[in-house]
């Protein structure tokens, strides 16, 4: 494995890099009361990478078993005990586990417990969810083909 091509060969630097507050409210509130901050979009990133930040009330169901054909996501549990699927099984994912889940790999999340959980969201490369996100709020007044072409507009393939 080599470092990628180089993408800036200018001499000096530049000043690029920006700054989001961490009291910076939460760009989204789902139904269930969980909420999606939108920390570097993948607009932002030059298409990179997406990371947002997941949290989730006590007892709230996330994502069942499901599958991207184009985008790898990784979740990191800043803090709460996060059901996890792997593709195998549900895990209990504690602050500090990450998981990684290449193209293709099953993968969900639950929070069962009766704590809040935290965690981060990382999708490479950054494929637009905010849209996606925005659109569960209303994803059950679909019709059941609406909602087929919604998932799959968003790659998310459920088995």
């Amino acid at each position: 494995m080599s470092y990628p091509e180089i993408r800036y060969d200018g001499e000096g630097g530049e000043v690029t890099a920006w700054l989001r507050p961490a009291d910076t409210p939460a760009e989204l509130v789902g139904n269930s009361g969980t909420s999606f901050s939108y920390l570097a979009k993948g607009s932002q990133t030059g298409g990179d990478f997406g990371l947002y930040r997941l949290d989730m009330p006590p007892r709230t169901k996330g994502a069942s078993d499901h599958f991207h054909r184009t985008i790898s996501e990784s979740f990191f549990v800043l803090s709460g005990t996060v059901k996890l699927f792997n593709g195998g099984e549900w895990v209990d994912g504690r602050e500090g586990d990450f998981l990684h889940v290449p193209p293709g790999g099953r993968h969900g999340f639950s929070n069962e417990s009766d704590d809040p959980v935290s965690m981060l969201l990382l999708f490479t490369p950054g494929a637009p969810r905010e849209g996606y996100f925005e659109g569960l709020k209303t994803v059950s007044d679909l019709s059941d083909p609406e909602r087929l072409e919604f998932f799959l507009k968003h790659d998310n393939i459920f088995p």
